[in-house]
């Protein structure tokens, strides 16, 4: 067996044994601001450490798409509004992540839509996006949800979320026309109501819950 198929299965092993409580950003390739809504995750994960009673590491990491260290987290999360791009070692990397118990979650910050498409395309040929039922477990966690929390309006569209499943278990979930980090961010950035950050920070919550027990 080559030395990377070897090394592979040895970081898989240790994954599926020491996950920690950690949600890492995704840093990808492409021109397409990865980094934005910084004080998203962090309010996220201090939102779920009061509330659902986890115990996340309150900084999260930024991670690439194609480094080792992915494995390390039992969820990922990216955002932005432009270009994204996966090469060969990220779309395989990916892939290796998420069908050996990863989760991704992808929030739509108005603009990624048809380049995180078109790029999970190549991470899964044969599967695609799926709007998920409001009976599924993501959206029954500890918040019960019927309908996706609608944070900023853009082009008259309804909320949905997005969902690609891997011999049956959903392994990407994407928020779309929701905005849901952008909800998750310190008020005063964009100055939602306090009721709808509370949406989509129980909605995160959900996500973070899932992610951890899946």
């Amino acid at each position: 067996m080559r030395l990377k198929n070897l090394l592979f299965l040895f970081v898989v092993l240790v994954f599926q044994l020491v996950q920690s409580q950690e949600i890492a950003i995704l840093k990808y390739d492409g021109g397409g601001d990865w980094y934005a809504n910084p004080t998203a995750l962090p309010n996220l994960i201090s939102f779920c450490n009061k509330n659902i009673k986890t115990n996340i590491k309150e900084k999260p990491q930024t991670v690439t798409t194609n480094s080792i260290e992915i494995f390390n987290y039992p969820m990922v999360f990216m955002t932005g509004h432009g270009n994204v791009f996966f090469d060969d070692n990220a779309v395989e990397n990916l892939r290796n992540y998420l069908t050996s118990g990863g989760f991704l979650h992808v929030s739509d910050n108005y603009g990624i839509d048809k380049f995180i498409r078109r790029e999970m395309k190549k991470v899964f040929p044969k599967l695609k996006f799926e709007e998920i039922p409001y009976s599924h477990p993501v959206f029954n966690q500890t918040y019960t949800f019927k309908s996706m929390p609608k944070i900023h309006e853009h082009d008259n569209k309804s909320s949905q979320g997005f969902g690609i499943f891997y011999e049956g278990r959903l392994v990407c979930f994407y928020d779309y026309q929701s905005d849901l980090s952008d909800g998750w961010e310190n008020q005063e950035m964009h100055h939602d109501p306090q009721e709808v950050r509370i949406k989509a920070l129980k909605m995160g919550a959900n996500l973070v819950e899932y992610a951890f027990m899946n």
